[in-house]
């Protein structure tokens, strides 16, 4: 009965949040559509670097829900970035494209634009920490080669302290608010 309840919380949350600011396209289409904004902005050295990151997280909804489909995300990324239509997505349940509106497969512009804001602070809150307190990584058996899923906490601390010049740049409210436009 609780599990009923939270469902229909956060349909009525999803509702209101339509309601305030509007819908747009989803399955990360919304955020997809950045794209050629970012690639239009003229920049260089740092800054560049830091557009190319924005590039590949914005992609990254499309690309996961793809590849839970069992489709290839970078393929079906590309074929939605290349499409002219605005609405044009992957509607990964019934593993068709077309308008993402028409499907109903559709997120409330404001949870779009909050998960983007608050990505972009918690990104430039690790990226200028002096340091991070971490839990002690656990030894795993031998027997258990999980080279592909390797989380090693010190490369995130490298890729933090190549993004500390980006982090001052970052624009991300900027690009949603073009995106929009």
């Amino acid at each position: 009965m609780k599990e009923r309840k939270d469902l229909i919380d956060d349909a009525l949350a999803a509702t209101r949040a339509a309601i305030d600011e509007g819908i747009v396209p989803g399955g990360g289409v919304a955020l997809l559509r950045c794209h050629k904004v970012v690639e239009k902005l003229e920049l260089d050295g740092d800054e560049q670097y830091g557009a190319q990151l924005i590039l590949d997280v914005l992609s990254m909804p499309v690309r996961t829900i793809s590849e839970n489909a069992g489709q290839d995300g970078a393929v079906v990324a590309s074929r939605i970035i290349k499409s002219k239509q605005v609405n044009y997505g992957y509607d990964a349940l019934n593993d068709k494209y077309g308008d993402m509106i028409e499907f109903g497969v559709i997120d409330p512009t404001k949870v779009v634009r909050s998960a983007l804001q608050n990505a972009a602070s918690v990104a430039g809150l690790l990226l200028t920490t002096d340091s991070i307190v971490v839990e002690e990584p656990v030894e795993e058996d031998d027997d258990h080669h999980h080279d592909d899923h390797h989380h090693d906490m010190g490369a995130w601390v490298a890729w933090a302290a190549e993004c500390r010049a980006w982090a001052a740049e970052c624009r991300a409210w900027a690009v949603w608010v073009a995106c929009r436009e």
